[in-house]
């Protein structure tokens, strides 16, 4: 199945580890990239626009993004968060297609699915990443920030907090 097919909320969220066996791991790699100073004057988040289901690699995409720009132009002047967590094991019940294919499924019997992947359930307005760093920064990081919110599903957009 594609990604759009788990963008939207239909039900309830499948999350509890304790009773699904072999779920699969999350593809995040880090949380929490930069250097931590307690002199960060300015924070910009990244907002999810709508309510929607954020699957982990689009998590990852939007972290490698982000992280490899903001790198290249703050040095280690910044403070990059990922602030959700995928949690709801996505499942799906995988039918053939093609000639012959009929006989080698079983349709709505037992359609339960099988465990696929990881997503975040993000509301509308939830903070996706979080940034810190100086106020002159700011402009780049919006910047950079706006070239990672392509990578969310739904979109998201860009809000500045001054700490």
């Amino acid at each position: 199945m594609k990604a759009h097919n788990y963008r939207s909320i239909r039900g309830q969220l499948y999350t509890r580890e304790k009773y699904i066996h072999g779920a699969p791991d999350t593809r995040l790699v880090k949380f929490v990239m930069g250097e931590e100073k307690p002199d960060y004057n300015l924070e910009i988040t990244l907002n999810a626009n709508e309510t929607m289901l954020m699957k982990d690699n689009a998590l990852e995409a939007v972290r490698v993004s982000a992280n490899r720009n903001l790198g290249k132009l703050l040095g280690s002047d910044y403070l990059f968060r990922i602030i959700v967590y995928p949690h709801h094991v996505l499942r799906e019940n995988k039918m053939m297609t093609g000639a012959g294919a009929d006989r080698l499924q079983e349709g709505m019997r037992r359609a339960f699915g099988k465990r696929v992947g990881r997503a975040a359930a993000l509301k509308r307005g939830q903070p996706i990443v979080s940034v810190k760093t100086y106020a002159e920064n700011e402009g780049k990081v919006r910047r950079l920030l706006k070239i990672a919110a392509s990578k969310v599903p739904k979109g998201a957009y860009v809000d500045v907090h001054p700490l």
